[in-house]
């Protein structure tokens, strides 16, 4: 297969109130690969609210501007350089977040180097990454589904996985149908966990009990739904791990929710508010709270593993764009009216 000299990209230039500031490019050119570097035909990627929150300048972690948006790709080997020793043409590959973040804790460095923030991200047709910078796709998969792997599965996984592995037995509290929650709930019934979630609305309480949900909570008819998830845990002691995704909304409640020496990962401010909690509530209630930004790609590799073990396969929104459309995958994105992991199929 030839290799084009120009492709399709979408570029964060400005940042606004709106998405204007990301536009597109047809004729952008396909980066060159050096001694390490590794050329990937993109076929997939798909949409976090990160990426949303970019161009309306309200992201609050280092990035840069311009940048090619996008950080969740999933592609195949196409070209690699004369040191690469790790990938061939051919090799079915997906981005990896932080593209130094290779194993243990993060770092600065590692922290300073995500895709679609700092370094040029995945909404194009090519796209060169260090050799160390991809994993291996998952055999059971498609590029789109793979594709999804990158921010919202390997952030589940290091939630369950990054600091105390989740065993049989525990009990896990996962909020929404958002792409976090959904791999959180997958993963934990992979781990014969039990799994209480929380939604909006009984049509989602449905979709959430056929992943294998052994609670469902709608909290929109229960104020206190965290001292409901508590009583339903074995003794009422509470749940070992929460998945704290809403900010400010929820962080009360999962405080209630949460056993002593249980973890809770902080991993999003949905609600759009910092909550008004202090560090001085792990005192109080007992607990571990930790910041979980993506993981490394040892953690992304268990995590391949385990999604090929066993059959595990992420939710996707019905609606699935193309590169073209990608503006229109934001708005609709933005406007909720997802469910599961929104995609785009790039040809």
């Amino acid at each position: 297969m030839s290799i084009p000299s120009t492709q399709k990209q979408w570029v964060v230039e400005t940042t606004k109130k709106d998405f204007d500031g990301l536009v597109f490019h047809d004729d952008a050119p396909v980066p060159q690969v050096g001694d390490n570097d590794v050329l990937v035909r993109l076929h997939g990627a798909s949409l976090n609210f990160r990426d949303l929150i970019m161009p309306k300048g309200t992201y609050f972690f280092v990035h840069t501007i311009p940048v090619v948006a996008g950080s969740d790709g999933a592609g195949e080997v196409v070209a690699v350089g004369p040191a690469v020793t790790k990938w061939q043409k051919g090799d079915k590959v997906v981005t990896l977040f932080n593209q130094k973040h290779q194993s243990g804790p993060m770092t600065q460095d590692a922290f300073d180097s995500g895709l679609g923030g700092v370094i040029d991200g995945t909404l194009r047709q090519y796209g060169v990454f260090s050799e160390e910078g991809l994993v291996r796709m998952p055999s059971n998969l498609s590029y789109t589904e793979a594709a999804t792997l990158t921010c919202a599965g390997l952030t589940s996984w290091n939630a369950l996985y990054g600091l105390r592995p989740v065993k049989r037995g525990d009990t896990v509290l996962v909020m929404g149908t958002g792409g976090i929650s959904l791999f959180a709930l997958q993963f934990a019934k992979a781990a014969g966990a039990t799994v209480i979630a929380t939604t909006s609305s009984a049509e989602k309480g449905e979709m959430l009990k056929r992943l294998g949900a052994d609670h469902v909570i709608n909290y929109r008819e229960d104020g206190n739904w965290g001292e409901t998830a508590r009583k339903l845990t074995p003794g009422g002691q509470g749940v070992d791990y929460v998945l704290e995704l809403g900010g400010a909304e929820t962080v009360p409640q999962s405080i209630k929710a949460i056993k002593f020496e249980g973890i809770m990962s902080t991993i999003g401010l949905l609600g759009g508010e910092m909550p008004k909690q202090s560090i001085m509530e792990t005192l109080t209630s007992i607990f571990i709270a930790r910041g979980v930004y993506v993981g490394s790609k040892s953690l992304m590799e268990d995590m391949v593993a385990a999604v090929e073990k066993h059959d595990i396969h992420p939710v996707l929104d019905k609606r699935v764009f193309t590169l073209e459309e990608t503006r229109e995958a934001y708005d609709y994105m933005w406007s909720a009216k997802h469910s599961g992991k929104v995609v785009i199929k790039i040809d």
